[in-house]
């Protein structure tokens, strides 16, 4: 494999800790922003993340550590973003640095908020990155998984097929494969919008609906995921294809999945402020549900998951009457 250049990874969380296990199984040395030194200083000390996924051992002679987000940038000639999407503008209101010519990787699965756009379209937008050199990493993946070892596929979307392929070749491990995409804003999309149905499906399981009805469920919502995607970024898709059905899939289903554990919280009345304050990680659909129906106002696609769910989660609508009503739309 040919040298790819200074390796950084911005964030702390367990997708970001999960993604330097995998580069770090092909790659000597990467560079690694961490907010807090405190973290970073423990990290170095036990080997491991001392609060996520803390069964990773890691050669920290390899890392780079640094709580400087403008030294890591300097420094890196690729940057993967790892953070959960409600605090990326506040770790890039400190950047100084330019990104227009760094090749960015956002394997973030939200939308940023306030600004109801997806990752790629902000750093466009507010960092000159151009869209050549901007890759999306999609699913379907855990990042408990991917510490288990077991084999786990990523999706790799880029305007630019050589530079999705340089991505893609550096997940690709033993445990790992990879495809890629030129589906940069559907594939982003769908990864804000699985975790969404996420919820609702751990609305469902709290509220003790069964495994016929999940089915049910799953399979509307990727046909409303289809309608979406099809209003935002017309173009040649198989909604089938893992980047968007198989990430709905595992997101729904998996008991590793923050997203569904909150909705199953909601599902069994807890309140939404009292299951964000006993989740240990953030819940991204909670935001992307508000962020989407938003959007969605511009283009008026017919969303009655979508709709369901904000209103359990900001209309305060008992979960029960809501999804009993959702039913009946179902086919």
């Amino acid at each position: 494999m040919k040298p790819l250049g200074k390796i950084a990874i911005i964030g702390g969380g367990s997708w970001a800790t999960a993604i330097a296990k995998i580069i770090l199984t092909i790659q000597e040395n990467i560079l690694w922003y961490m907010r807090r030194d405190d973290r970073i200083e423990e990290f170095i000390q036990l080997g491991h993340n001392p609060a996520y996924l803390t069964g990773i051992k890691f050669d920290v002679n390899k890392i780079l550590f640094s709580s400087d987000i403008n030294k890591i940038v300097d420094e890196a000639d690729i940057l993967i973003f790892a953070t959960p999407s409600p605090y990326l503008k506040d770790h890039l209101k400190k950047l100084e640095k330019d990104l227009s010519n760094k090749l960015v990787v956002s394997a973030i699965k939200g939308i940023v908020p306030d600004e109801n756009m997806i990752v790629s379209e902000y750093l466009s937008k507010f960092h000159a990155v151009p869209a050549q050199n901007l890759c999306v990493l999609g699913g379907p993946c855990h990042a408990e998984e991917v510490a288990l070892e077991r084999l786990s596929y990523l999706s790799v979307a880029c305007e630019n097929a050589d530079k999705a392929n340089i991505i893609a070749d550096l997940f690709k491990n033993n445990f790992v494969k990879t495809s890629i995409s030129s589906d940069v804003i559907g594939v982003e999309y769908a990864s804000v919008l699985k975790n969404v149905y996420a919820i609702a499906s751990g609305i469902c399981h709290g509220l003790k609906y069964g495994d016929n009805f999940q089915a049910i469920f799953i399979s509307n919502s990727i046909s409303e995921m289809d309608r979406f995607l099809n209003a935002v970024k017309p173009c040649e898709r198989n909604i089938c294809d893992s980047a968007y059905l198989g990430d709905l899939l595992v997101t729904a289903y998996s008991r590793f999945s923050r997203n569904r554990i909150f909705g199953t919280m909601i599902g069994k009345g807890y309140s939404v402020k009292t299951a964000q304050l006993e989740m240990e990680m953030i819940a991204e659909g909670y935001y992307g549900t508000k962020c989407i129906k938003e959007i969605n106002e511009k283009h008026n696609v017919s969303m009655p998951i979508l709709d369901t769910i904000y209103d359990i989660l900001y209309a305060k609508k008992l979960p029960q009457f809501a999804i009993r009503k959702l039913t009946e739309t179902f086919k």
